[in-house]
């Protein structure tokens, strides 16, 4: 930390600061369509979190068929418990899809002229809270999963097998489900220390390069704009006191930092130069003045970011 507390040694005057209201906005008529189709992505995201959190694996079941190769009912045993778990790892990587197009959607409202970033997030709150949503939930997914190594060891004992197919007529049924070209993609997928976040960091370079005609700060001043906003609302007790959960202030942090790392992918200079939009010292500041159990994996998170 020492290291990436080198880089922010410059004060920054006059970011944008106002109360988003995270916890009640509601969409207008404009922002109704993109509002809706976004929340139908939202509503199951709970349950793919409480999903990852019920991944218990196949651990024992595949050690004990590795240890036993000649054993067939090992093998069977170790193949109908993994199955299942594919099925749901595949749920979870459909869902960063939809997550994607999600975020797009909202990028392409938050960014359009003739509108400024501010504007748009102040005049939109219904929908930058949906954003935020979105990041807050990535940030969870990410924290799980790394927690979770029998993922990869799942994943890849469905991979040996059905290459090598050993198995005979045992559920390859699966097949039709997750084929060689899918178990590629959960394969880069799952590869990743942060999944989502790296999906969503890929959603945002590409809406950039599609949208050849946004300019780019349209995008990074979307997202060093938030990052202000969280960062004035976490260290003003007149906002803070307007939070009705103390949840509220994680979200707020979650989402600080999420938009912090997807910046830093985007903008050629990163969140960590000189040039930045980001007040990265006073973000930093703002985690560090929270209970340390709270905010180790974020600062995990900008470290990561910074050294890579």
């Amino acid at each position: 930390m020492g290291n990436l507390l080198k880089v922010l040694t410059r004060d920054i005057e006059n970011y944008p600061h106002f109360f988003l209201d995270f916890e009640n906005a509601q969409p207008t008529e404009g922002e109704r369509e993109v509002w809706n189709q976004v929340n139908s992505v939202l509503q199951v995201s709970e349950n793919i979190l409480f999903g990852l959190q019920a991944y218990k694996g196949a651990g024992q079941e595949i050690r004990d068929a590795i240890q036993n190769p000649n054993d067939f009912m090992l093998q069977e045993r170790a193949w109908n418990s993994v199955c299942p778990l594919v099925i749901k790892l595949k749920k979870f990587y459909s869902f960063s899809l939809r997550l994607e197009e999600a975020l797009q959607s909202l990028l392409e409202c938050l960014t359009c002229p003739p509108f400024t970033p501010t504007q748009h997030l102040e005049r939109e709150q219904a929908l930058a809270k949906q954003f935020a949503e979105i990041l807050h939930f990535t940030l969870r997914f990410d924290e799980l999963k790394m927690r979770i190594p029998a993922i990869q060891n799942d994943f890849s004992y469905y991979r040996r097998t059905i290459s090598r197919n050993r198995i005979n007529n045992m559920n390859l049924d699966i097949e039709s489900e997750v084929n060689n070209e899918m178990a590629n993609r959960m394969s880069l997928f799952y590869a990743e220390a942060t999944p989502m976040l790296k999906t969503l960091s890929n959603a945002t370079t590409s809406f950039v390069t599609e949208n050849k005609t946004l300019p780019l700060e349209n995008t990074t001043d979307v997202l060093s704009t938030m990052a202000s906003v969280c960062k004035v609302m976490l260290e003003t007790p007149e906002y803070t006191s307007r939070f009705s959960s103390v949840d509220t202030v994680l979200f707020c942090m979650r989402v600080m930092v999420g938009v912090i790392i997807l910046y830093d992918h985007v903008h050629p200079n990163g969140a960590f130069n000189k040039s930045s939009k980001i007040d990265m010292k006073g973000c930093i500041k703002v985690l560090k003045d929270q209970p340390a159990d709270n905010v180790e994996g974020l600062l995990n998170a900008l470290n990561t970011c910074f050294i890579s």
